[in-house]
């Protein structure tokens, strides 16, 4: 049995973006698929703020591999990722 995907979010608050992306993101969950979500707010760390700060919300499958994608969902990454 695989390890379920994970994704890590890095977003922000009252930021329209993110949230769309979250919901597009959770919207490719089925129970076939399942994968969980941490969604790690960018202000509250400075680093992370200076990492980030204009390209809110990133998406990462893996912490140690390049981003999946920022601003908007690219869906066939995510997909990418679920069928592994």
């Amino acid at each position: 049995m695989h390890a379920t995907p994970h994704f890590t979010l890095y977003s922000r608050s009252y930021c329209h973006l993110c949230e769309d992306m979250l919901a597009a993101l959770n919207a490719l969950q089925t129970p076939e698929k399942p994968f969980t979500v941490e969604v790690i707010d960018v202000d509250a760390d400075e680093a992370l703020v200076a990492r980030f700060d204009e390209l809110v919300p990133v998406l990462f499958a893996d912490l140690n591999e390049p981003e999946l994608c920022h601003y908007f969902l690219d869906e066939a990454k995510v997909r990418a990722v679920l069928s592994k």
